[in-house]
């Protein structure tokens, strides 16, 4: 089992790149399937088969025949490298052992509980930026994430988004900035092609998959599957909110030429600092198991059962209770 875990992303990096190339044959994206050797080539691709992240078959072609290496080239992959390391340290050093030094843990026992949960979060948080930037790093070194512009090249290949986690403006968009190749892996070959169920059933579909990618963890399921309900509901009451209130407080950043009445008013500033509040709590919740402390050979064979459960009733099941009140009040004013 432990030596699964250790495999498991790169298991999910080949079985997510097999799935996307059979999609795009049976949607005649991909009109000519690849050779042995090239399909061999694409799954394994060096820059992407340890840390990944996911690519399509046209951008591992392009990355074979990418353009001249560069100053630029150099400076981005160095750049996400140094990142990388930056994360890593804030996730094995500073999140664990110097969080108390900057947010001292004072006040009663609810309040100790909630801020060691956060602090087990922003260590998660940071160990997944850390691997993010790495595999941004290795990928590009290895010739993929550029983009042309006629004669101009960018390498800017984007994983992760920690910014638009840490102070984020909802679920949805953490989501996304959590793993930008799995979120739109997971839009293309599963929402949009289980959309025919309705929204709400395409979202279960969707979050499930990623559980099943994940490696069918307990643990990983679990966080998935309420994450699929959090950004489900977050998503329909804040839609309603605004077409009410005729405000800007949608899930995404409105159009600068949206019909709202009210863009920046001082109370729709407010709202979005609450939604927003209301995410880093939820965020909070969903990785107070994700304990930094916990010993090696459990990480290691993954979080049991008892762990989650256990975890999640120290903090009183808070997050889904707060879920299910503002799904009755989503119903309630619909």
């Amino acid at each position: 089992m432990g030596t699964w875990n250790k495999i498991r992303g790169s298991q999910m990096v080949v079985a997510m790149k097999v799935i996307s190339l059979a999609f795009e044959h049976d949607r005649r994206v991909v009109t000519n399937l690849p050779s042995p050797a090239e399909f061999l080539g694409y799954v394994f691709f060096v820059g992407t088969v340890v840390f990944g992240p996911w690519i399509s078959l046209s951008s591992y072609r392009n990355a074979l025949n990418a353009p001249k290496l560069n100053y630029s080239w150099l400076y981005s992959s160095l750049l996400s490298l140094l990142k990388s390391q930056i994360c890593l340290l804030v996730s094995t050093c500073i999140a664990p052992y110097l969080f108390p030094l900057f947010i001292p843990v004072y006040g009663n026992s609810v309040t100790q509980k909630w801020l060691h949960a956060y602090e087990n979060a922003v260590s998660f948080h940071f160990s997944n930026y850390f691997v993010g930037h790495l595999s941004e790093g290795t990928s590009m070194l290895a010739g993929a994430g550029f983009t042309e512009d006629k004669d101009n090249v960018k390498w800017d290949m984007s994983i992760v988004k920690p910014l638009s986690v840490e102070m984020p403006r909802s679920m949805v968009l953490v989501v996304i900035s959590w793993n930008i190749p799995m979120s739109q892996w997971l839009k293309t070959y599963v929402f949009k092609t289980a959309m025919k169920l309705g929204t709400f059933p395409a979202i279960l579909v969707t979050y499930t998959a990623s559980a099943l990618l994940h490696g069918l963890s307990f643990h990983l399921a679990a966080v998935l599957l309420t994450l699929g309900f959090i950004t489900y509901v977050e998503h329909v009451l804040r839609k309603r909110l605004a077409f009410i209130l005729s405000a800007c407080i949608l899930s995404r950043p409105c159009a600068s030429d949206c019909s709202h009445q009210h863009k920046k008013n001082l109370w729709v500033l407010l709202l979005n600092l609450v939604f927003s509040l209301l995410v880093i709590f939820h965020l909070t919740y969903l990785g107070s198991m994700f304990d930094p402390g916990s010993d090696e050979q459990e990480v290691e064979e993954g979080y049991t059962a008892i762990h989650t459960i256990q975890r999640w009733s120290e903090l009183n099941w808070a997050s889904h209770w707060i879920i299910f009140a503002c799904w009755i009040f989503y119903r309630l004013i619909q």
